[in-house]
């Protein structure tokens, strides 16, 4: 596989940005997506987007597990859902808790290495699904994915096919160092942190006492709302504990399918000494680490440039791992 960005579209930060906010995203109109509601075993609810191909019989199902804050409304997401459509795939996009729109139940969100969660709903579309498997995350979406495979080890294979990951940040600690300085803390961090604290104090408005509201407010980084926030309501000791255990990377050799681990060198999210190497990985895995592209970004052609190539490269390498 290769990627090379439009001249006109340089640097990490261009291509991260843009893509997000102006490049096509698909070529001609998508279907309405249809919503389903499941109750989790908890309690609470998540809401599934489907795409249905159109004929009968048992068709792959590709399953998109969605970034930080994302939803299936999300550029990449719609992407994907369009080569998906293509192919005559039916197409899954589960939101993680609070991200279809409304504020999930029970007195947690999702996080990272929430691997248990990504097992529920594979297991569930598998139930459903009369076809075989497939998935991809992007972002965090891609290191919980990646974190499910290891955890399954060779029992993943009864539910997956394949598996793939596109800018995922194996490692967490990198990652949220990286997007804590500078011109990612006042652009990037600003950004998640608009939508992440109004949720989280909706969900102490819903369950009083979860957290300390005045040290939520006074966060200025991942780091201090995850300490806060995210790593405690999800069995965690702090940030240092949550972003160790919730990491893919130093269990990549665990994964026992077919698995891709897509990620830019350019990526201003995920700094590039942090990525792994192949020989740090088994041998079910795929690095593909291109010069270029930012952070789910990797545009193609001319003004406004478009962001189907990367659901195509990368469906097309799931596809190559089809099972019967």
């Amino acid at each position: 596989m290769q990627y090379v960005a439009p001249l006109w579209l340089p640097g990490g930060n261009l291509q991260t940005i843009w893509p997000a906010l102006y490049a096509r995203r698909v070529e001609a109109p998508l279907p309405a997506y249809r919503r389903e509601r499941w109750g989790t075993p908890d309690g609470d609810f998540i809401d599934v987007d489907f795409l249905d191909a159109a004929g009968s019989g048992a068709k792959p199902l590709l399953i998109l597990f969605h970034g930080l804050e994302g939803s299936s409304k999300s550029h990449y997401a719609e992407a994907f859902a369009a080569f998906a459509m293509v192919r005559g795939w039916d197409y899954a996009v589960p939101h993680f808790r609070g991200c279809s729109g409304e504020l999930n139940l029970a007195p947690r969100a999702y996080h990272s290495g929430d691997y248990e969660e990504v097992g529920w709903i594979l297991g569930r579309l598998h139930a459903q699904h009369g076809g075989p498997m497939l998935a991809a995350g992007v972002s965090l979406g891609g290191n919980a994915l990646l974190r499910w495979t290891e955890e399954a080890g060779d029992e993943a294979s009864k539910l997956v096919s394949a598996v793939a990951s596109i800018s995922a940040p194996l490692d967490l600690a990198a990652g949220g160092s990286a997007i804590g300085r500078g011109f990612n803390r006042l652009v990037y961090t600003r950004m998640f942190l608009s939508t992440m604290k109004p949720k989280a104090l909706a969900k102490l408005a819903q369950h009083p006492g979860l957290f300390d509201r005045d040290k939520l407010l006074a966060a200025q980084d991942l780091y201090a709302f995850d300490n806060v926030f995210t790593a405690p309501l999800h069995g965690f000791r702090d940030t240092d504990d949550y972003w160790t255990r919730g990491s893919a990377k130093p269990h990549l050799h665990a994964i026992r399918i077919p698995a891709l681990a897509v990620n830019a060198t350019n990526d201003p999210f995920v700094p590039a000494a942090s990525l792994p190497r192949q020989d740090e990985v088994g041998r079910h895995v795929t690095l593909w680490q291109p010069a270029h592209g930012g952070h789910v970004g990797f545009p193609l052609g001319a003004p406004p440039g478009h962001v189907r190539g990367m659901p195509e490269r990368v469906g097309g390498w799931l596809a190559q791992h089809l099972s019967a």
